[in-house]
């Protein structure tokens, strides 16, 4: 998403998209305390955000009762499925020390989730299995091929029958959609994260559905902002 104002490059897809890269940059920013916090001021900002969270919480299995979080930043996601499901119990899991560190603040008192350091760029680490995996404008800050990696590792850990139900920063297939999402968002191009590495849709669902997803598509999407969520088929 929009953050620190860096330079920044497109290249197309394999499949004609544009997704955005920088050169040399990698997400270290997110490790500042200036820059989470930058992006957790406006974290409310983003229009129709609830309606994407909204959807992803309708994909929660009543059933369910543990959840792991991928790149929890302030843990927003995860008061958001407190809210809601007092019955979960899960994991959240980020690098950046700042975001923890402010998710440890607003999720006092939650005992039941437990924020664990981990850069999804590794391997994800020993936590069990799970019943829904979620995640929500993290993945995105991926390579390509560590996206695909991770999502066969999420498929691992879920429960037959489990969720897993990405909300994430998708690529426009053209460049006037792209500067329209940061149009409509009131921020100018030059403001781009150059941590992004984003995806178009259809190669993220194609990869999902090779992996084993059962009822996978795009639940929700506005412009870049868009629901991925696949189902591991139950045995």
């Amino acid at each position: 998403m929009a953050d620190a104002p860096e330079s920044h490059r497109q290249r197309p897809s394999p499949h004609g998209r544009l997704t955005c890269h920088d050169s040399g940059m990698s997400g270290e920013e997110w490790t500042t305390t200036e820059h989470a916090q930058r992006y957790l001021e406006r974290a409310d900002d983003y229009p129709h955000r609830a309606t994407g969270e909204a959807t992803l919480l309708a994909q929660i299995p009543s059933s369910a009762r543990r959840v792991l979080d991928l790149g929890t930043g302030d843990g927003r996601l995860l008061r958001i499925i407190a809210g809601e499901r007092p019955d979960l119990v899960g994991v959240g899991l980020d690098f950046s020390a700042p975001m923890l560190d402010a998710a440890r603040r607003y999720l006092d008192g939650q005992e039941r989730f437990t924020l664990v350091e981990h850069d999804l760029v590794e391997q994800l680490p020993e936590l069990g299995s799970f019943d829904v995996v979620v995640s929500s404008f993290a993945i995105h800050h991926l390579e390509d091929e560590r996206k695909r990696s991770l999502y066969g590792e999420v498929f691992e850990l879920l429960e037959p029958g489990g969720v897993f139900a990405n909300l994430e920063h998708v690529a426009s297939p053209t460049k006037r959609l792209h500067e329209a999402f940061f149009e409509a968002i009131g921020e100018p191009l030059s403001d781009e994260d150059p941590s992004d590495r984003t995806l178009d849709v259809e190669s993220q669902l194609g990869w999902l559905r090779e992996l084993g997803f059962a009822d996978v598509d795009c639940y929700w999407k506005w412009l870049e902002m868009a629901l991925l969520a696949g189902v591991k088929p139950a045995k």
